[in-house]
């Protein structure tokens, strides 16, 4: 057994954001990085929570979280924009590994929403695959100009929330967890600059005053 088993959702969210801490105040402790831990892990694994993330090269979750091997299930993607081998991967995590927390984490300055937007206002159409990604961020960004919004941090803002609204609606597996108590899940949006990660929305977990 290892320490992350059986951790409840919100014991889950208080391990990431204490990482989070120690990160920013450049005092992280490199848990779980060792040999021991290694050999520890080598049987199986049993991470505390689900990182859904952008594949920017500054978004390294087990490195602004202060984690080590086995802690984090992590699944990336430009613009963490969802799939099904997306919502496959989250789905491993919580049915077979218990994984008790999903955090979908987003961040200031994101090619794929400024591109998104680009595209939007301009029509201009990106060549290959990039296409499909801008087509999935594209409902976060018309939704934000919706609601009349002109900052980059309220088109991120939208972007996570949609995220999550879209895995919850896709995944009656983790509607169900959540629902349930067993699972919860948060939106997170980084700062590149100070490398703080900061609450946008949280399902299946009442966030108490000092973690705000």
């Amino acid at each position: 057994m290892t320490e992350t088993e059986h951790v409840t959702p919100r014991d889950a969210f208080e391990m990431l954001l204490a990482g989070n801490k120690r990160f920013v105040a450049g005092s992280p402790e490199h848990p779980n990085q060792d040999a021991a831990r290694r050999a520890q892990t080598a049987p199986g694994q049993n991470p505390f929570a689900v990182v859904f993330g952008c594949s920017d090269s500054r978004l390294a979750a087990e490195i602004i979280f202060d984690r080590g091997l086995g802690d984090l299930f992590v699944v990336r993607t430009a613009g963490h924009v969802v799939g099904a081998e997306v919502l496959g991967s989250i789905e491993y995590a919580v049915q077979v590994l218990g994984s008790p927390l999903v955090v979908v984490l987003g961040h200031d300055a994101c090619g794929a929403v400024a591109a998104t937007r680009a595209a939007v206002k301009d029509g201009a159409a990106a060549g290959g695959f990039v296409r499909d990604v801008i087509e999935r961020v594209t409902p976060s960004v018309l939704a934000s100009h919706a609601a009349g919004h002109s900052e980059d941090a309220d088109f991120i803002t939208e972007h996570i929330k949609h995220t999550v609204a879209l895995l919850l609606d896709r995944s009656r597996l983790l509607a169900d967890a959540v629902e349930s108590g067993q699972v919860a899940v948060v939106g997170l949006s980084y700062r590149l600059a100070d490398g703080t990660a900061h609450i946008v929305t949280t399902r299946g977990i009442d966030v108490p005053a000092h973690l705000s």
